[in-house]
């Protein structure tokens, strides 16, 4: 478990911005609109928060949270990687275990060497779960991790996701404003709002009885958003 007992977030002018405590039992879901908090909360964790910005943080975990522990999966996979360098030299391990992660993500070895203007952008995602996988992180953060991606895409690397977090034993993050998401992925789900939290518990739990007027209303949008796309 990894438990997050105070995660505070000030700007210069010492207003809070964030400020909650959670834990992260085996998958979580962080949730809420743009601009609730959720990639700051990232940021913070990754240790990448602008130079504007203070955090005060009580991590507790039986595993050191750096980049040798800790993968990321950024929000957009067309600006994430070099455009100039083929898939191959992205990597920062050998031949063998970066076919082997290709593999893992439904890959062929041929992308090795091709550059990402030449891979689509669920391609583009999938290439970037294997590079945030290979030093074996015990706990993989995901920023809105398809919020680019078209409907089709967008499933693949969700059912990608879930199958990688049961096959490894990852803890996951999944931040998202996107309920739907995770709702097969995530065991517990965190709502924030304005930088605090306003629900949380077992993901099934709150999404069939939530209790606070906000979460509601994130399910109601969410669910009129399914209704259109269907």
């Amino acid at each position: 478990m990894i438990k997050i007992k105070t995660l505070k977030i000030s700007n210069e002018s010492l207003k809070t911005l964030v400020d909650i405590s959670f834990d992260i039992n085996t998958t979580t879901a962080l949730i809420g609109e743009s601009g609730s908090g959720k990639s700051l909360t990232i940021k913070s964790i990754l240790g990448l928060l602008p130079s504007n910005l203070m955090a005060t943080t009580d991590i507790q975990s039986d595993f050191l949270l750096d980049y040798h522990n800790v993968g990321f999966v950024p929000q957009n996979p067309f600006t994430s990687l070099s455009p100039l360098t083929k898939i191959s030299k992205q990597f920062f391990c050998e031949t063998d275990r970066q076919i082997e992660l290709l593999e893992l993500v439904g890959l062929e070895k041929g992308l090795l060497n091709r550059f990402p203007s030449e891979l689509s952008g669920g391609q583009l995602q999938r290439v970037i779960i294997a590079l945030s996988l290979s030093n074996n992180p015990k706990l993989l953060l995901l920023d809105e991790p398809t919020t680019a991606l078209d409907t089709k895409s967008k499933d693949t690397v969700l059912e990608l996701i879930e199958h990688i977090s049961k096959k490894l034993s990852i803890k996951l993050l999944f931040v998202t404003h996107d309920i739907s998401s995770i709702e097969s992925i995530c065991d517990d789900i965190v709502i924030i709002k304005n930088g605090i939290i306003v629900e949380s518990g077992k993901t099934a739990k709150v999404l069939q009885n939530p209790t606070n007027s906000y979460t509601k209303e994130l399910l109601e949008a969410n669910f009129k958003y399914r209704e259109k796309r269907a």
